[in-house]
């Protein structure tokens, strides 16, 4: 528990001058977390075709291992610089920091951090972001904000995705929100469909009024 401590103490330390660093910038940086294949690159790929043209973006692409989600990103128009954690689940204020020397984002741009797909981990390490949104599909089953409470609960905008297959799967919108307002009466929800478009008008106007949690 107390190495536990120290090593988030550190991290909270450099997340601070990280914070410090975009602020001075002008940058808007969001804090992309999910679980695997909850769609947090297919969005990101549409947002960055929606806005890459009047609003400038940046991605922190977040992996264990492979390019992929990184190239992806790089063929839909923005700079983007790819961090491989190895065994790690989650990325830490130390890879923003060095991801940030590299991608040098512009004054004024907003900043996708995508981080590795978990909902543990990365709940407990702050980046230096000035938001953070979690991206829930439909396909994952109920019940997660109550078995992944951290995540949920420090969360400020959440994307529920696929909303398209909701014909098709066994899942209820109430039920996740009210397991959500148990955790997090605060958070934001905004229902999507990253590949046919439902929600993501709210999603771009919720980045350009660039909500700061301060």
């Amino acid at each position: 528990m107390v190495l536990e401590q120290d090593v988030l103490a550190k991290n909270d330390h450099l997340a601070g001058h990280n914070r410090s660093r975009l602020r001075d910038l002008g940058v808007f940086a969001v804090n992309l977390m999910s679980s695997p294949g909850a769609g947090k690159t297919t969005l990101l790929e549409q947002t960055v075709h929606a806005l890459g043209a009047s609003v400038p973006l940046a991605v922190v692409e977040g992996d264990q291992e492979t390019l992929l989600d990184a190239d992806r990103i790089k063929a839909s128009g923005a700079p983007v610089v790819q961090i491989n954690t190895g065994a790690g689940c989650h990325l830490d204020a130390t890879m923003l920091s060095r991801a940030l020397d590299t991608l040098a984002p512009a004054r004024g741009s907003v900043l996708f951090v995508e981080n590795v797909g978990n909902l543990v981990c990365p709940a407990l390490f702050d980046l230096g972001e000035a938001a953070r949104v979690v991206i829930m599909s439909v396909t994952e089953g109920p019940g997660k904000p109550l078995k992944y409470p951290h995540m949920f609960a420090s969360t400020d905008l959440v994307l529920l995705n696929k909303v398209d297959l909701l014909p098709y799967v066994s899942f209820s919108v109430p039920e996740f929100l009210h397991d959500l307002r148990h955790v997090n009466p605060d958070a934001r929800v905004v229902e999507i469909s990253a590949t046919r478009g439902d929600g993501l008008d709210e999603w771009y106007g919720w980045l350009r009024r660039r909500p700061d949690r301060g």
